[in-house]
């Protein structure tokens, strides 16, 4: 599932909802605003598109490795240091895909055009 939201992630239920009997690894990703002398992060997202080009990279994520469910969620809105940008959950039968899938995810999410990050001073 893909996810865009102003409210706080909460992870537990994300990976409560990954789990299933053929699963035997859950990889995380938490991406958070870290203080790099800022005080904080605007994220601006074009809603539609975004949900177009996340898909794609989930759909694209569930063919090219084994794994039983993939999940992104994205922030949204003025976000302060250590508030949560982004997380990604992979659930697979090994943790090899798992991980994978979850970098593989990340990384082509740095590159979504229609996800803007501005960072505040």
């Amino acid at each position: 599932m893909i996810t865009i939201t102003e409210d706080n992630i909460d992870i537990n239920r994300t990976i409560e909802t990954a789990k299933h009997p053929d699963v035997g690894a859950i990889v995380t990703f938490t991406g958070i605003v870290r203080d790099d002398e800022i005080s904080g992060m605007e994220i601006e997202v074009q809603r539609e598109p975004a949900v177009q080009e996340l898909g794609t990279i989930r759909e694209d994520a569930l063919k090219l490795f084994e794994i039983q469910s993939l999940e992104a969620i994205h922030r949204t809105g003025t976000l302060s240091v250590g508030d949560v940008i982004v997380t990604i959950v992979c659930s697979a039968p090994h943790r090899q895909d798992a991980f994978a899938a979850c970098e593989y995810v990340m990384d082509k999410l740095q590159n979504v055009a229609s996800i803007r990050r501005r960072e505040l001073r």
